[in-house]
């Protein structure tokens, strides 16, 4: 990373250095939200330019051709076999750059940093930044969120609530209105949910509109091998309020077509074992698996059928 001081690029001051201004603009909304916190954790201003207005950036961006012109155009022959090369090739480059008396001024740039802007920067923070994504929300009928195909438990009373995710490279944070209300250790491989027993109570069913029973209700006024196929696929997760999503997007796709061929359709899932909405999808694509088989046709009697006794 690069930064800035008498309008070149340099390095990125070390730790036992000094970063940053105490303003903080966080709730700018043309600040990306991860980028906001991290502002908030440095304590520095971010000033977005302004759209169309290719002045706001113009120092910037000289210092960007700047670099280039000093760094990558000097380095631009050699070839370099390991980051450490590369990266003790650049340093010298920049401290040819900063240390180069300028003309017009009479010092070098290391020198105005040093006396200038050095004594103006406030003390870095004690602990490291980590990076986090943000990411909105909305609970489903089975008090999940879901975060990159991983879901994850709130409790039940935000059912249908919008809730923000906060997600680190360990951790997921669950927000509801600025106040934290779940927190799991991240997931990236093993089961899809994590569920904490505590945002399910066994009181649930007094206070979530969706129940088994009731998936079962609707499914039954389908035909019996729709109701199976519910019975199996709540019966399968360690949970029941786990398997409402797959239950509720199974029977959303039945609602376009006729009961025998969703009878069809739900009979050959059972016997694959396909309890998903993925596999639901391909079978009523498929029309051979989802149609249940015809019986052998009628022979026609016809004059010019030729029979068994025309080959003696």
């Amino acid at each position: 990373m690069f930064n800035f001081f008498g309008g070149v690029p340099r390095l990125v001051v070390p730790d036992n250095l000094k970063s940053g201004v105490n303003h903080v603009s966080f709730y700018d909304p043309e600040i990306n939200r991860s980028y906001g916190m991290m502002a908030s954790h440095y304590g520095v201003g971010v000033l977005p330019t302004r759209p169309r207005r290719p002045k706001d950036k113009a120092k910037v961006e000289n210092g960007v051709r700047f670099a280039q012109t000093c760094i990558l155009g000097r380095l631009r022959r050699q070839t370099f076999f390991s980051l450490a090369d590369a990266n003790a090739a650049i340093a010298g480059a920049l401290d040819r750059i900063n240390d180069h008396v300028m003309r017009r001024l009479g010092v070098s740039r290391r020198h105005l940093f040093e006396t200038v802007e050095k004594p103006a920067l406030a003390s870095l923070p004690a602990q490291h930044y980590e990076f986090a994504e943000w990411r909105l929300a909305r609970v489903a009928t089975d008090y999940h969120v879901e975060f990159k195909e991983f879901f994850y438990s709130v409790p039940h009373g935000l059912i249908r609530q919008q809730v923000d995710i906060r997600a680190t490279s360990r951790t997921i944070e669950i927000f509801h209105r600025g106040k934290r209300v779940a927190a799991h250790q991240r997931r990236y491989g093993g089961r899809r949910y994590g569920t904490n027993p505590e945002h399910m109570p066994s009181s649930h069913r007094r206070y979530a509109e969706w129940t088994p029973a009731r998936f079962r209700r609707w499914a039954a006024s389908i035909g019996p091998h729709t109701e199976g196929l519910i019975v199996a696929i709540l019966a399968s997760r360690p949970h029941p309020e786990q398997g409402f999503r797959t239950c509720l997007g199974i029977l959303r796709l039945y609602r376009d077509l006729h009961r025998e061929r969703a009878e069809a359709v739900s009979a050959r899932a059972i016997e694959i074992g396909g309890l998903t909405c993925k596999s639901i999808a391909a079978l009523i694509t498929n029309h051979k698996a989802a149609k249940p088989a015809a019986g052998p046709g009628a022979i026609i009697d016809h004059a010019n059928l030729r029979g068994p006794g025309y080959f003696h």
